[in-house]
């Protein structure tokens, strides 16, 4: 027996794709630092399946290829949206998410300012600032001889930092990208991604 999905079966994974790509999102801008890559990948890989599960509509609904064509087009000659597809395509078949860390430190004064990190925790052999992950933080050293980092909050007035792409897009339709951080970038196609959905919605929901 065929497995016959409705429109509203179509459109509500939609939403619930768009929904999970908006938690990793969530996760990139306010998880601590092991936690924003991992948003990262979800987001990334999430936001592509947004487009999969949309294309179903194919087999309901005779006129969708005439009107997702001007989505299609301009999501395959756009850099933004070509520079995600990329990145999904190396996490999937290669497990690679190529991301780094930029950060800067605006102004610390020693010794009163170490002192707003708090007491350092059990084991702590070293401190260190902005690592790859945009982190900061403690080295401990664990009984087995192994190195964690334990992560604390970076004050705003102290220092910043935030994930950023190798070579990252420029442009995006027609408009030059001016902040290029990954949560920039990342709120860039999630808000594309998002305005698909509900014009997909208000075409089709009703039928």
């Amino acid at each position: 027996m065929a497995n016959f999905r409705t429109i509203q079966d179509i459109l509500k994974s939609l939403q619930e794709t768009i929904d999970t790509a908006e938690y990793g999102y969530k996760m990139l801008v306010d998880g601590k630092p092991p936690e924003r890559a991992a948003g990262l990948r979800d987001l990334v890989v999430f936001g592509r399946a947004v487009t999969n599960v949309l294309e179903n509509l194919r087999g309901t609904e005779s006129d969708f290829d005439v009107w997702y064509e001007k989505y299609r087009n301009e999501m395959q000659s756009d850099e933004l949206m070509h520079y995600f597809y990329k990145m999904r395509s190396e996490i999937l078949k290669k497990g690679q998410l190529k991301v780094g860390a930029v950060g800067r430190i605006k102004r610390m004064y020693l010794p009163q300012d170490f002192q707003r990190f708090g007491p350092p925790p059990p084991n702590a052999i070293r401190f260190f600032m902005i690592d790859s992950l945009g982190g900061t933080g403690w080295e401990i050293a664990l009984p087995d001889g192994s190195i964690e980092k334990y992560y604390i909050d970076l004050p705003s007035d102290i220092g910043e930092a935030s994930l950023a792409f190798p070579n990252p897009p420029r442009m995006h339709l027609g408009r030059e990208i001016t902040d290029n951080s990954a949560k920039s970038l990342s709120r860039l196609y999630l808000d594309y991604l998002q305005k698909i959905v509900k014009n997909a919605k208000e075409k089709f929901a009703q039928k």
